[in-house]
């Protein structure tokens, strides 16, 4: 059985990064992050962003600064980079696609 939720979660985050690879060198705020999420999930919330920035700021993919304004900005690492650029192994819990090239 397929758990939707989870795979909600790992394409998320996969996207995260794809957003953040493309907003390099400079990183993006979460208001760009959301926007695109909602894209391509209709019903994503800001709370559900934040979750997986932490998330991937955990695993150490990418620096997560938290404003005092309220706002958030990330911006990749450079392991976040290789992880997108699939020069490294991706661990479990990100949902990148298999490399078919």
């Amino acid at each position: 059985m397929i758990d939707s939720n989870k795979v909600r979660r790992e394409t998320m985050r996969w996207n995260i990064l794809l957003v953040l690879n493309n907003a390099r060198p400079v990183g993006a705020y979460e208001e760009l992050v959301l926007a695109t999420m909602q894209g391509m999930f209709p019903d994503a919330s800001a709370l559900e962003v934040r979750r997986e920035l932490d998330y991937l700021a955990d695993r150490d993919l990418l620096d997560l600064r938290k404003e005092p304004g309220g706002r958030w900005f990330g911006a990749l690492k450079r392991y976040g980079v290789d992880v997108v650029e699939y020069t490294v192994e991706c661990d479990p819990g990100i949902g990148r696609p298999a490399k078919y090239w």
